[in-house]
């Protein structure tokens, strides 16, 4: 049995910017570290069980490699160990992702969250060699996300078990959206490989399905509500776990009405949160799902 890097609800934690310099022509000036530092403080607070870092809610794909490297080092120093930190370091290139995945080992991050090459993408053959390569030079718990509406890949039940073989795969983050895979991946793999729900809306099916919680864009928003989820399950109390779940469907489903991270950010400063821009290419929302989702935060008294 591997024993996970956390249960209940971890955040995938936005990436703060500052306002950029006059006269530059960029969106965004460099990351907001004191209030990356509020902001994983009040996460902590609200019962978020794991702070994820650099993850694709934290636009990850717009972080140069010395911000990248500089967020990882500073929520490590700042959680303090009071919670596990998991670093995002997945990349199409292995051997990036390896150098990624190494300073993240050596900055003191609990784990290291990979997910599946992108564009290029690869074979099922080339997902193994790929883990099994990073896997074989560092020694920090791994953790796979598959998330095919991203990649344009998807990673099979007998690939997972394949890796779960590795001492240092931990587990995975799934949104596939996927049930069967997930229940398959279950079957064949059993404890030797940990599963967190990638899909806020579907924690508690995951769940029962032996999920170990959830890793959550949702969660800037509403931590004790994710964590509750999950609380709530475990202690067998399946009624009140299935009752917040529903409660906060809409929010949950209207934090994806465009591209993660667009609504979940701007839902932040609409609760007058320190998070800044959105780098281009991410754009504001449009007016009627800006509207949309303001009327479902004034629903439950979030604004």
């Amino acid at each position: 049995m591997k024993k996970p890097i956390f249960t209940g609800s971890a955040v995938a934690i936005v990436t703060p910017f500052l306002a950029p310099e006059a006269g530059s022509d960029q969106i965004t000036g460099g990351v907001d570290f004191d209030a990356l530092g509020v902001l994983i403080d009040e996460q902590l607070a609200r019962g978020t069980d794991a702070i994820v870092v650099c993850g694709t809610t934290g636009e990850s794909p717009t972080l140069n490699d010395a911000e990248h490297k500089a967020c990882i080092e500073y929520a490590v120093k700042h959680v303090a160990g009071r919670a596990p930190v998991i670093a995002g370091t997945g990349s199409n290139d292995t051997a990036y992702g390896l150098s990624l995945t190494r300073h993240a080992q050596e900055t003191g991050a609990d784990a290291a969250l990979m997910i599946t090459p992108y564009y290029n993408k690869t074979t099922q053959k080339g997902l193994i060699t790929h883990y099994t390569y990073i896997a074989d030079r560092t020694d920090i718990p791994i953790i796979i996300y598959n998330v095919p509406s991203r990649t344009g890949m998807g990673v099979t039940a007998e690939t997972y078990l394949a890796l779960s073989r590795h001492p240092h795969i931990n587990g995975i983050k799934e949104a596939s959206g996927d049930f069967s895979l997930i229940a398959s991946t279950r079957a064949l793999c059993g404890d030797e490989l940990n599963i967190w729900s990638g899909n806020d809306d579907q924690t508690l099916p995951i769940l029962a399905l032996g999920g170990r919680g959830v890793i959550s864009t949702s969660a800037n928003v509403i931590p004790e509500v994710m964590h509750g989820i999950c609380v709530k399950f475990f202690e067998g109390d399946i009624m009140a776990a299935q009752a917040l779940q529903l409660d906060w469907y809409d929010l949950m489903h209207d934090l994806f009405i465009e591209t993660n991270p667009i609504p979940v950010k701007t839902a932040m400063r609409l609760m007058g949160k320190p998070v800044g821009a959105l780098r281009l290419p991410l754009d504001d929302m449009s007016e009627g799902n800006l509207a949309k989702l303001r009327a479902t935060l004034a629903k439950h008294s979030l604004i």
